[in-house]
């Protein structure tokens, strides 16, 4: 499946009820170890991001730490759909090395990558990057 088709299945917005699906594409995703580049793994990110679960942080700190080219590839503010708020008390709630990893790594950057965070604007950039 390539960027295109996901589009035209779940739209870059999906309803929520796609949810489960998008996050088992993600997994299968990062488990293949042929992908090239890392489209597909970002996109999936977005919609992730777009439905704004907060438990999604974790799957999508994963993708981001598939490697490095993934690391610098999936935009740090996807691991916020929720809000960068609600996600660090969400984090510090779930304890745990992973949680508190990415906890260490979201407050490094929240005074650089989330002055005037805002989802709908981080959205509207990625709406006119796939052209939707």
């Amino acid at each position: 499946m390539n960027e295109d088709e996901l589009l035209q299945m779940y739209g870059l917005e999906p309803d929520k009820k796609h949810r489960e699906s998008i996050r088992r594409l993600l997994q299968q995703e990062m488990e293949n170890r042929e992908a090239d580049d890392h489209e597909i793994l970002k996109l999936l990110c977005i919609m992730l991001f777009a439905i704004g679960n907060v438990e999604d942080t974790e799957l999508i700190w994963l993708a981001k730490r598939k490697n490095q080219n993934a690391g610098s590839y999936i935009d740090v503010q996807l691991l916020c759909g929720a809000g960068i708020e609600e996600t660090i008390v969400y984090l510090e709630k779930k304890g745990g090395e992973q949680a508190h990893k990415q906890l260490l790594y979201l407050r490094k950057c929240e005074p650089y990558d989330f002055v005037d965070f805002s989802k709908d604007q981080w959205l509207s950039e990625y709406k006119a990057y796939y052209g939707v």
